[in-house]
């Protein structure tokens, strides 16, 4: 039999108090929907004004329990927290290196515990002792001043405050010494009392064209929050990495995981912020874990490294869509399949050529346009913005390899509207915030068109980002009740038999390619997605 729901082991300590280690980490799993087996490696002795004892766990019962559960109940994470002892170090270090040899796809997380937020320390480790296990680790979630021990002195910020400079040295420091694909520096004890602003450095493998040689960078994914305040935080730190692993258990990438765990933690802050601002005490109380993450409020804002330049931008043109939505969406390749799409009566259609000299690929875009102007069919060209601008296209839609390089204020200059791609909640905050005029989110089933391997998002993803929409500056002209929202596209992998499932989530478009483009009957294929679509509204 297999288990439905993925499963995290949880290597840590017991803390009697209930606030922080197995106990916040089994609340926080649950919560989130995943199975979670337990290793105790020490019960400590503590309530919310001090830490009194820690009591070790032998290193022989954790061996028979890992032994025991390997069988039957073979982890898709590991969740390290409190190790008591250098024994226990030396024993994990070893177990990790043979769990990977058997489970290749295999994510070790570690919640660097060191001190008690209470107050005493748990172990006495020193760098050259945890090295060794350093090197096993996947992602590393130590606050600020974990960061601080695992790095030179020299790198250390005197006045321990969160800084992206500070963050960045860290996190290159700590990446250098032990290779770790991606570090979460969490910002909850920084000294900013209005915001809380974590970092995850998370390195990206790229290939070379030119000799396919891979190069390593790390990519910044940077969030901020209002700082809730509430007296209810203990355990905050080990429910992050928890939620972390418990999102990376269920396939989400690092960037997506990070975003969904940091709207978990305010989310569970905020339900204990009008109790705790009703008490007349400092009383300190165990962090409150609820479950999956689902309203907008809780989510973070995303900082780009552009995020000055964007937010000095207006809202991108709306699609004016009066009393109707989007629709049917085909993307086509050609002027051929233009000119036997445009006269069916489509709202909107999209233009997406590839590895056309560049003479022939103006005279194509400059064709299209020129033969969109004949229909009232809104007419976006894919990635080419510098020919969408010169020849007066309707709009442009962009997809995040191409993002960071598009000149989005010329494009709004020249009055043309925008889309945006996005694949998972990070990259859909981050599109949000630039108001485009439509967003789209894919790839929702694999596709033949693009190789989309671990970004598949599926209906119940889509429906959850759905959910994350905010209010746009420029709301649309209609008549809907989500008139104030920006349209969101589906795409990816989207047939006719699959149409049904993807339209009861009320996204505003389907986007389809091969449905229509390979097809025996194009123009019956697209009389019946539309036959659909206008039965899924009507309801």
């Amino acid at each position: 039999m297999t288990n439905p729901k993925p499963i995290i082991w949880t290597i840590s300590g017991s803390d009697c108090s209930g606030g922080a280690g197995i106990a916040a980490d089994i609340k926080t799993g649950h919560g989130l929907g995943v199975e979670v087996c337990h290793l105790i490696t020490a019960n400590t002795v503590q309530n919310s004004h001090q830490l009194m004892a820690v009591n070790p766990v032998g290193v022989d019962i954790l061996q028979q329990q890992v032994a025991v559960l390997t069988v039957d109940k073979p982890p898709a994470v590991i969740k390290i927290g409190l190790l008591a002892t250098l024994a226990q170090v030396t024993w994990l270090t070893s177990k990790l290196a043979q769990l990977k040899q058997q489970l290749p796809k295999l994510i070790v997380v570690y919640d660097p515990v060191g001190q008690a937020s209470v107050g005493g320390s748990f172990n006495g480790f020193s760098l050259n002792d945890l090295t060794p296990l350093l090197q096993q680790i996947d992602v590393i979630t130590p606050n600020l001043m974990e960061a601080n021990t695992l790095v030179d002195a020299a790198l250390q910020t005197q006045d321990k405050q969160l800084k992206p400079i500070s963050a960045e040295l860290l996190a290159k420091n700590i990446y250098q010494n032990f290779a770790i694909n991606s570090i979460i520096i969490k910002g909850g004890h920084s000294n900013d009392s209005e915001q809380c602003v974590d970092f995850c450095y998370h390195q990206l493998n790229q290939l070379k064209q030119d000799n396919q040689e891979k190069t390593h960078h790390l990519a910044c994914y940077q969030l901020r929050s209002p700082r809730i305040k509430t007296h209810y935080s203990h355990g905050g730190g080990c429910c992050f990495a928890s939620a972390i692993s418990a999102f990376l258990a269920q396939g989400y990438l690092v960037r997506d995981a990070f975003t969904l765990a940091k709207a978990f933690i305010n989310q569970g802050l905020a339900a204990t912020s009008s109790l705790s601002s009703a008490q007349q005490h400092n009383y300190y109380g165990a962090f409150e874990p609820l479950t999956w993450p689902s309203e907008a409020q809780y989510f973070p804002t995303i900082v780009s490294n552009n995020d000055e330049d964007s937010q000095q931008l207006a809202a991108f043109p709306s699609l004016e869509l009066k009393k109707e939505k989007l629709g049917l969406y085909p993307v086509v390749s050609s002027l051929y399949w233009l000119q036997r799409l445009l006269p069916l009566g489509l709202n909107i259609i999209q233009l997406r050529v590839k590895n056309l000299p560049l003479a022939e690929l103006e005279h194509t875009i400059k064709e299209t346009i020129e033969l969109a102007k004949n229909y009232s069919c809104r007419l976006f060209i894919n990635d080419y913005w510098q020919l969408a601008i010169k020849h007066g296209a309707y709009g442009v839609h962009i997809g995040q390899e191409d993002l960071a390089e598009a000149d989005l204020a010329k494009i709004q200059q020249a009055g043309l509207r925008l889309g945006i791609s996005t694949h998972g909640c990070y990259e859909f905050l981050l599109a949000q915030q630039l108001q485009p005029s439509y967003l789209a989110v894919g790839a929702i089933f694999p596709t033949k068109t693009k190789d989309m391997t671990g970004q598949i998002q599926g209906i119940e993803n889509l429906r959850q980002l759905l959910a994350l929409r905010s209010k746009s500056r420029t709301p649309q002209l209609s008549t809907h009740d989500d008139d104030a929202y920006i349209p969101v596209v589906a795409i990816g992998g989207i047939s006719l038999a699959r149409a049904s499932q993807v339209l009861a989530t009320a996204v505003d478009s389907i986007a389809v390619v091969t449905a229509i483009t390979e097809a025996t009957q194009p123009e019956l294929a697209v009389e019946k997605f539309k036959q659909l679509i206008s039965l899924s509204y009507s309801k």
